[in-house]
């Protein structure tokens, strides 16, 4: 089965797709502000385009990973996450707190969809 990366830097590939399968990276906010809303509406664009490029959508997400900064940011990413996500087609979540690469990074958001 062939393997097909996408965005692939010296680290990692911004997305991996094996067979019908799309695994992205974690992903941050481009342009980081102190909003968590902010941020989190800046990721989900990102992946829109990012699951695009690689031939799906996120009508056929099936698996998220979120990492929040502060776990008290919950209900204000959970706020922009609500409206993005196509009801009825929701993901099998996770949502943790961790300490993220920089401190500017607030919420970091990674995804499994099919093709």
């Amino acid at each position: 089965m062939s393997i097909e990366r996408k965005q692939v830097g010296p680290r990692l590939s911004q997305a991996v797709v094996h067979g019908d399968t799309v695994y992205t990276a974690g992903v941050v906010a481009a342009q980081p502000t102190p909003d968590v809303a902010a941020q989190t509406s800046q990721i989900l664009d990102q992946i829109a385009k990012l699951l695009a490029e690689c031939g799906s959508d996120k009508s056929k997400l099936l698996m998220a990973t979120i990492w929040l900064a502060d776990i008290r940011y919950f209900d204000e990413m959970n706020s922009v996450w609500d409206k993005w996500v196509v009801p009825g087609q929701t993901p099998a979540r996770a949502c943790v707190e961790a300490r993220l690469a920089h401190p500017k990074y607030l919420v970091e958001i990674r995804v499994v969809a099919a093709r």
